[in-house]
């Protein structure tokens, strides 16, 4: 199957002159068309930088951005304003009340994109909004209010619903639970699995939490000092770990560890050989 979303060899850099720092190390990652692809790692590990990567908002050094066989990474100007408005790749924010308008209705927030495209009278626009509402359990009565009067369930809602209204081919969920209650933060990771079963949109779910992939992602991509150090199925990453900063990161699930506590000294020879690995690569980062 061909990739939806083929990154190679990804190196980013941000800053300038001598403070200029290099963000991603050769990052390869592919999301297929209807698959749920987690991307976990530490805050500053770089997951933020891969998604404005992917969207355009920042400069690769080198390396490539494939959207469904195209390459869009060296895109610029009109070309990367026409790609953006073509709605291909939708971001969900971690923060749903920063990233809608508090003047705006609901209803508005939701045609925002296909206003922008044009063509689209307000009738068309009106059964658009009701669509993508009832496709993530949004009630219609909810069109006509503000973002400051929804719940923030709500308006998680709301911010999937205005990114599927286009018609994407990838969203890129970054936290998009991290701040919901545990009630609300199953219900939205529901409807993540329900969008990809009824298409062919794919997912890239990043997180810096291992648990909330459970039975939720297929494949897990692991980053580290923004490096990927390991990949695999669900299953293979939660039963299985290889490099350590993974098993660590499984250890600290509570719904994933074994019956016995984690044993501290093993928790401890983890970190130890994590810091030499770390250690080795800021040298070899150094020789070259």
């Amino acid at each position: 199957m061909t990739a939806l979303l083929d990154v190679s060899e990804l190196h980013v850099a941000l800053g300038r002159g001598r403070k200029r720092t290099e963000i991603l190390h050769g990052v390869d990652l592919t999301v297929a068309p209807g698959e749920i692809v987690g991307l976990i790692g530490e805050t500053g590990s770089g997951k933020t930088t891969l998604a404005r990567a992917v969207l355009g908002l920042v400069q690769a050094q080198s390396g490539t951005v494939a959207i469904d066989g195209r390459e869009i990474s060296g895109l610029r100007g009109g070309a990367l304003r026409a790609f953006r408005r073509s709605g291909a790749v939708q971001y969900i924010f971690q923060d749903p009340l920063r990233s809608l308008d508090p003047e705006r209705t609901v209803f508005d927030s939701l045609v925002e994109g296909l206003v922008v495209r044009g063509g689209r009278g307000r009738a068309e626009l009106q059964d658009a909004a009701q669509g993508v509402a009832q496709l993530v359990s949004l009630p219609l009565d909810l069109l006509s209010r503000h973002p400051g009067e929804l719940s923030g369930g709500q308006r998680q809602r709301v911010v999937i619903a205005r990114a599927i209204a286009v018609d994407p081919r990838l969203l890129i969920c970054d936290e998009p639970v991290s701040a919901l209650d545990a009630s609300t933060r199953i219900t939205i990771l529901e409807l993540l699995l329900r969008l990809r079963e009824s298409g062919d949109v794919g997912v890239l779910l990043i997180t810096h939490d291992l648990g909330s992939l459970g039975g939720v992602a297929d494949r897990v991509v692991v980053l580290y000092q923004g490096q990927v150090v390991e990949t695999g199925t669900t299953d293979e990453i939660f039963l299985a770990p290889r490099h350590p900063y993974t098993r660590l990161l499984v250890m600290s699930v509570p719904s994933i560890q074994d019956e016995e506590p984690p044993d501290p000294e093993l928790r401890r020879a983890l970190r130890d050989e994590l810091r030499s690995l770390t250690a080795n690569s800021a040298q070899a980062a150094t020789r070259h």
